[in-house]
């Protein structure tokens, strides 16, 4: 059952959610979306099919990120794979999520999924944990995220086909895993992630890929 009831409509806040994809992952950005709407003005039948990224199927997503930006303020921000290097994952998503979050040139409130509210905002900001079924506009920020992120990844994928990156999006599957013992490193892999590997020994196991 889908977290959102249209009939509720009027009891969710008109406020600004953010959310991100990819902070998990070996390799690639960080991508993050922030986006504004007004419930009550929000087509009632899209209300009701927003949801968790990660608990729809890749169609349901790609057919949702198009009306959601067509019936939403949507703006998105990337966290590169050289800036995860260099300040590391979870500062480089909340320096993605504030750039996000100013483009949509709006002052409004903001609610960010997970537990880290973003610093350097003008206007008020509060983190919710397991926010993308709890606010309507995290679970839009999450889809158009893992959209545009597991786009990105598909088209990488097509220059490094041995990780199988159209199929994991750049977290640690098997099949990625495989083509980093075979193949070593590529240009989109985090140097700050070699540490789990261990000096000179095989990958491990590292964070499940989410549903594709």
């Amino acid at each position: 059952m889908r977290p959102f009831d249209p009939a509720l409509a009027a009891t969710y806040p008109a406020v600004i959610g953010c959310d991100e994809v990819g902070r998990g992952a070996l390799c690639g950005p960080v991508m993050v979306a922030a986006v504004w709407f007004d419930p009550l003005a929000f087509p009632p039948e899209l209300l009701a099919r927003l949801d968790d990224s990660k608990r729809l199927d890749r169609a349901t997503r790609e057919a949702l990120t198009p009306l959601i930006r067509a019936h939403a303020h949507v703006a998105l921000a990337g966290g590169s794979r050289a800036l995860v290097d260099r300040i590391n994952v979870r500062a480089a998503t909340l320096d993605a999520m504030r750039r996000a979050v100013r483009r949509l040139r709006d002052d409004g409130p903001v609610l960010v999924d997970g537990r880290d509210p973003i610093p350097g905002l003008d206007q008020p900001c509060r983190a919710v944990v397991g926010g993308d079924r709890l606010v309507p506009q995290i679970a839009a920020a999450s889809i158009v995220a893992k959209t545009v992120r597991d786009a990105l990844m598909r088209k990488l994928a097509l220059r490094h086909p041995a990780y199988a990156w159209e199929r994991n999006a750049g977290y640690g599957t098997a099949a990625h895993l495989a083509g980093l013992s075979a193949q070593g490193r590529s240009p989109h892999h985090r140097v700050s992630f070699t540490g789990r590997f261990g000096a000179g020994a095989p990958p491990r196991p590292l964070p499940p890929s989410p549903s594709s």
